[in-house]
């Protein structure tokens, strides 16, 4: 049975992120599906196990290869543990690392975790992420401005608290072969991680949402590494860059 690419968002931002390129992976030939996580911000706790287990009925009984961005790569190895068909593989694209039993708190910069606090409002609300940057950087991400009000608008505000919880641990990580995508010089640590550890990974250098602008490129990109991790054993040590 062919593995079922499901494209993962940040919680941060929403599932438009990935729609672009889900449509090119489609027109390639692949199976896809972008969870929303959307409505999870907004539940309260538990965050990332509500996440995982919205992640992990979007492969609907089949095998997956968990495809992250940004923040939802810390996500991807407690929704593995959920998809009971099997996962064939991970793809972090300019995103995190897993960090079972740690909160995103402890894996910033104190200043940026800081600031994240400073933004609360007195109920514990931050401002949609696009906010965060102000509209001269997100212009800078997404020249086109009806890509970028779009964009925008889909974005929820966020719970203080999600960025404090701890991510549930995960002992069978790594439970596949994994790869890595960096898109942006901000994800320059995890992809030297990522290729430190023996990952297929591929530097297309470009800006964090990528997806959005140039997403034929971004697709293509992962159909490479997709085809790389269905020919390898989990702790596979082949690495692959290209530019």
């Amino acid at each position: 049975m062919a593995a079922r690419l499901l494209l993962v968002h940040s919680p941060l931002v929403s599932s438009a992120t990935w729609e672009r390129v889900s449509a090119e992976l489609a027109r390639a030939g692949y199976e896809t599906e972008v969870p929303d996580l959307t409505a999870t911000v907004s539940a309260g706790p538990p965050y990332c196990v509500r996440q995982a287990r919205v992640i992990a009925r979007s492969a609907s009984g089949q095998p997956a290869i968990l495809i992250g961005h940004s923040g939802a790569g810390p996500l991807l190895t407690a929704a593995g543990e959920l998809i009971s068909e099997g996962v064939r593989g991970y793809i972090f694209v300019d995103a995190g690392l897993p960090n079972p039993g740690r909160a995103w708190m402890e894996t910033v910069p104190a200043d940026l975790a800081a600031q994240v606090r400073e933004m609360a409002d007195a109920e514990g609300w931050l401002p949609p992420w696009p906010l965060w940057w102000g509209e001269e950087i997100m212009a800078e991400l997404l020249p086109d401005p009806s890509v970028r009000q779009a964009f925008a608008a889909s974005c929820p505000r966020l719970p203080l608290a999600m960025f404090e919880e701890i991510h549930p641990l995960a002992p069978q990580w790594p439970d596949a072969p994994a790869a890595y995508l960096q898109l942006s010089e901000g994800y320059q640590d995890e992809a030297a991680t990522a290729s430190d550890a023996g990952w297929p990974v591929t530097t297309l250098m470009s800006h964090h949402l990528a997806m959005l602008t140039e997403p034929v490129r971004v697709a293509g990109s992962l159909c490479e590494l997709t085809g790389l991790l269905l020919g390898q054993n989990p702790g596979g040590k082949q690495n692959v860059i290209s530019r």
